[in-house]
C-alpha cells in the first residue's frame, strides 16, 4: 500500500498547457535552470549503461518526451534506437528537427496507455513527467508491462532539497522567481505557476521509491541531485 494518494492533474489540461509553451521550452529549461537540467539527463543515461552493463540494449523507450533531450540523450549516449513517445502534438513537432540525424523515432501516445508491446524494452526513462501524469501508479505499471525482464526504468524528477538553508532558497526561487520569469519569456504563465505546486504536491524521494517496489520493479534505489532539487529513481523489470 502507499503512504498517501496522490491524485494527479487533469490529463487535457496539462496537454494544452504544455501545446501552449512549446515554442519556448527549450529555451526556458535551460535558462531557468542554468543548464543543470543537462546534467541531470547524463546521470539519467549514465545510470542506465549502469543497470544494464552486462547488456548491449537494442531499444530504449522515453515516455512524456517533449522536445526530445533525454531521448536524444539516450540515442547518443547508448548508441541505440530510442522510441519517444509524448501525447503533446506541438512538442513532437518541436522534436522532429532536433531527432531527424537519429536513430529517434517519436510517437504520439499517452503514457497510461502506450500502443506498444509487452517486454519490448531494455530500458526505459522519463525525466520530468510521472508526476504530470492522472494517474502515475498507472503509468509505472504500463512502463513495466512494455520494460524486458531484467531491463532497467530510470526515473528523473523534481524532489524535496534535502540539504540545510538550500530549501528555503530553492523554494522562493520557485514559487517566486520562476513563474514571474516563466511567463515573461513564454507568454503564458500557467504552466510556471503549476510546476512549483505540482512539485509540492508530489511524493518525497522515499516515498516515491516505495511507488516503484509496489510497480513491481526490484532493485529499487534513488539518488539526490543537486541537493534534492531533483533525484534519480531506478529499478529493474521482473
Amino acid at each position: 500500500m502507499m503512504e498517501r494518494e496522490y491524485s494527479g492533474p487533469d490529463s487535457r489540461r496539462v496537454q494544452e498547457m504544455f501545446a501552449a509553451i512549446a515554442h519556448r521550452y527549450d529555451f526556458l529549461n535551460h535558462f531557468l535552470s542554468v543548464s543543470i537540467d543537462r546534467r541531470w539527463r547524463r546521470f539519467a543515461v549514465n545510470k542506465i549503461r549502469e543497470l544494464l552493463k552486462d547488456v548491449r540494449p537494442s531499444l530504449c523507450l522515453d515516455c512524456c518526451s517533449g522536445t526530445g533531450d533525454l531521448a536524444i540523450a539516450l540515442e547518443r549516449g547508448l548508441d541505440c534506437p530510442v522510441i519517444a513517445s509524448d501525447f503533446c502534438h506541438p512538442m513532437l513537432v518541436r522534436a522532429l528537427p532536433k531527432c531527424k540525424t537519429l536513430q529517434v523515432t517519436n510517437i504520439e501516445a499517452d503514457a497510461l496507455n502506450l500502443p506498444l508491446p509487452d517486454n519490448a524494452f531494455d530500458a526505459v526513462t522519463i525525466a520530468f513527467g510521472l508526476r504530470n501524469l492522472q494517474d502515475p501508479q498507472r503509468g509505472l505499471n504500463e512502463m513495466r508491462r512494455v520494460l524486458k525482464p531484467g531491463g532497467a526504468l530510470v526515473v528523473l524528477e523534481f524532489s524535496k532539497p534535502v540539504v540545510p538553508l538550500m530549501g528555503p532558497a530553492f523554494n522562493f526561487y520557485f514559487h517566486h522567481v520562476l513563474p514571474r520569469v516563466g511567463a515573461l519569456i513564454s507568454g503564458d504563465g500557467k504552466a510556471y505557476t503549476y510546476l512549483p505546486d505540482s512539485v509540492r504536491k508530489f511524493p518525497a524521494q522515499k516515498e516515491l521509491a516505495e511507488w516503484l517496489r509496489a510497480g513491481g520493479f526490484s532493485d529499487v534505489g534513488y539518488r539526490n541531485l543537486s541537493g534534492g532539487i531533483a533525484a534519480l529513481h531506478w529499478g529493474k523489470g521482473r
